[in-house]
């Protein structure tokens, strides 16, 4: 299970509970317990983005996967299956 969260302003998805940014995220199909376990290792993720910044840019500016992984995010299963638009990868 795998999901691209990108950063966004306006309808978001999730918000990052430390500094509010709003993240929409494209996931791999899986079901609903699926998805809150997935929501929850999301929000640790945003959470350790805040060692080094306490503010909205302490998050990449670019898409990233939960859980991480190497290679590029466009061939990553949440954005492929997940049917990420250009603009999110």
């Amino acid at each position: 299970m795998q999901v691209l969260c990108k950063s966004a302003n306006g309808n978001t998805e999730t918000q990052c509970c430390v500094c509010g940014q709003g993240f929409v995220m494209f996931w791999e199909r899986q079901s609903r317990m699926e998805r809150a376990e997935a929501l929850r290792e999301i929000q640790k993720v945003l959470l350790s983005h805040h060692r080094t910044s306490p503010g909205p840019q302490a998050h990449p500016t670019t898409g990233f996967l939960v859980p991480e992984w190497n290679g590029p995010i466009a061939f990553s299963g949440a954005a492929i299956l997940g049917h990420a638009p250009t603009w999110a990868l």
